[in-house]
């Protein structure tokens, strides 16, 4: 073991300060490592200070040291020094480091006001409305005009002028109908793509924000459905585009006139040409310049933002597509400002609603800034697990079709994924992002795993690691696609030859046990034991400890010194009791994901 810390309630117990507190923070170092004194860093105002830690207790072989930091700052930064026999190391988020390193990686507290608290709670589950589920109503509707009408097992096509057009006439109602298929699976939030009018299946080319699409039911049908998922104790997030509509939108029919007042809610050059979204005409960009686009999207009080946050809907938080691009363009550098102003009036509105920004890529700066409240995050979870249980040596493209795909890469490997884009955001933002396996814009985990036991794999560590589980529907059931498009694909109800009930039934054990167990929805994350096919990890909180094996292939039995006796809460594998030399051993086979409760 190595000196730690992180941002959960074992280290920080306070875990809403204010502007103005001073806030205790421990980090805990093995007796028998050099450290003879420690410091905190803090950076109040800018300015370097150091504060001497003191020893708080002493608990085995571990010692803890505890810190005082003052909140001066909204975002106040913080890291160890840890002085030993002629050597000195920093400890910040990323690690231990025998160099010097700069700022960015430093703890953070945040002092803005914390998101939710159901959210650390929350499993979501993404719908794709169109491929879900159809009611008996959805046989009564006509295919529109821009739509190919396809039976529930027409095959998808994942590329090309068809694939926003296939239309499967799923519906809000489907939903409400299969909300039991949910529970059983265990998960307690339901996240919609978007559900108002466009000419794509996909809709996020809207053609109004003020009512839903006939074809998914209309308002009344997310009214019945809202009602049914608040029926049960769950959340249900809607999805907003901020960074443009669809070309059919009525706000860019009447801007296309030069001397309307909706010409200024878009970027329209002197010759009439406007900004579209990467250059797809079908989506021109939103110019978040204009106090009128404000009011119309957030601050007035029927507001798109908050009409559907309200009753009769209810909606309890948007996720904001193409967060990452929203109110940037040129010289305009409107997005921090837009993600408080929309987080703000979230809040305003609804105080428990979540504010979740879309983001492929390094989204670190645009967290911990009083906007989004997370992320999806699939730099800091979702490749990196690609990359360890891919199958074979093809690349699998990944979110934002970076050249050569996803590569195969060792456990050492992902985690120096992971904990680089952990330690660039506070442990709140890390937390409170959606991590994913796959969704309705990326390949499915199966087709990138190739394998039930892998795919379980990677289960578990959706299910154990920190962060905020998302499924997208589909991945519970073993179904396959090899790009977003591809993905998208219509739950099988009537064929269940076509469902893996094994996958089902471990997804299942796994989010139940997630449940049952608050180390793996509060606690902290320590790194034990990694070779090139295994992951070894503790997730510790007050309220207790639970220790993971995950192993992508067979390999040597991991030996454990240190550790109590464990009981084994997942995967079939014999309880742990130390032996002779007081060591753990966990078993060699693999693929396999193992869980033990420590004590």
């Amino acid at each position: 073991m190595r000196p730690h810390h992180d941002g959960s309630a074992l280290y920080v117990p306070e875990q809403a300060p204010a502007l103005g507190d001073t806030v205790s923070v421990f980090v805990r170092v093995p007796a028998d490592d050099d450290v003879r004194t420690v410091h905190v860093r803090t950076t109040p105002d800018g300015e370097p200070k150091f504060a001497e830690a003191v020893l708080d207790r002493r608990t085995g072989d571990e010692l803890w040291y505890r810190a005082e930091v003052p909140v001066r700052n909204p975002v106040s930064r913080y890291r160890f020094l840890l002085s030993g026999r002629g050597t000195r190391r920093w400890l910040d988020a990323a690690g231990v480091h025998d160099h010097d390193v700069p700022d960015a990686g430093d703890f953070r507290l945040v002092a803005y006001d914390p998101p939710p608290a159901w959210v650390r709670d929350a499993v979501v589950y993404q719908i794709f409305p169109d491929r879900f589920a159809r009611s008996a109503a959805a046989d009564t509707r006509t295919v529109p005009d821009w739509a190919i009408g396809c039976d529930w097992d027409t095959p998808v096509v994942g590329y090309g002028p068809q694939t926003p057009r296939q239309f499967y006439g799923g519906d809000l109602d489907g939903i409400t109908e299969r909300l039991d298929h949910l529970d059983r699976l265990g998960v307690n939030t339901v996240y919609l793509t978007p559900v108002f009018p466009a000419r794509s299946n996909h809709r996020y080319d809207a053609a109004s924000f003020d009512h839903v699409d006939p074809l998914l039911g209309g308002d009344a049908a997310l009214a019945r459905l809202a009602a049914a998922v608040h029926a049960r104790g769950w959340r249900l997030i809607g999805d907003i585009t901020s960074n443009h509509t669809g070309d059919a939108h009525e706000w860019f029919t009447s801007a296309r006139d030069g001397s309307a007042a909706e010409r200024e809610l878009y970027y329209f050059d002197a010759a009439g040409d406007y900004e579209s979204w990467n250059g797809v005409r079908s989506l021109p960009k939103l110019n978040w310049g204009s106090a009128e686009l404000r009011r119309r999207f957030a601050t007035a009080d029927d507001s798109l933002l908050r009409r559907w946050l309200r009753p009769p809907y209810g909606l309890d938080g948007w996720r904001v597509d193409v967060a990452n691009m929203t109110g940037r363009r040129g010289r305009d550098a409107y997005t921090h400002e837009v993600a408080a102003l929309l987080r703000r009036t979230v809040a305003e509105t609804r105080p428990d609603a979540l504010v979740v920004g879309e983001h492929g890529h390094d989204h670190t700066g645009d967290l911990d800034a009083d906007g989004w409240q997370g992320t999806m995050n699939y730099v800091g979870f979702t490749d990196p697990v690609w990359s360890w249980l891919k199958h074979g040596d093809e690349p699998v493209p990944n979110f934002l079709g970076t050249p050569g795909g996803v590569v195969r890469r060792s456990a050492p490997e992902m985690l120096a994924t992971m904990d680089v884009f952990r330690s660039l955001v506070s442990w709140r933002a890390y937390t409170h992002s959606w991590q994913l396996l796959s969704s309705h814009d990326s390949a499915r985990i199966r087709t990138v795993v190739g394998d039930a036991a892998r795919h379980e794999v990677a289960a578990g560590l959706l299910a154990t690691m920190p962060g905020t589980p998302m499924v997208f529907a589909g991945d519970e059931w073993g179904l396959t696609g090899g790009n977003g498009e591809g993905s998208r694909t219509p739950m099988p109800w009537h064929r269940p030859q076509d469902v893996d009930q094994g996958t089902f039934a471990a997804y299942r054990s796994l989010l139940a046990l997630r449940r049952d167990e608050p180390a793996l929805r509060h606690g902290g994350l320590r790194r034990v034991y990694a070779d090139a096919d295994t992951l070894v990890f503790l997730r510790e909180s007050p309220a207790g400890s639970v220790l993971v094996l995950a192993r992508r292939a067979a390999g040597r039995p991991v030996r454990l010194v240190g550790l109590p006796a464990a009981t084994n809460r997942y995967g079939g594998a014999p309880d742990l009791r130390p032996d002779a030399t007081g060591a753990l051993v966990l078993p060699a086979d693999g693929p396999t994901f193992q869980v033990w409760r420590l004590g």
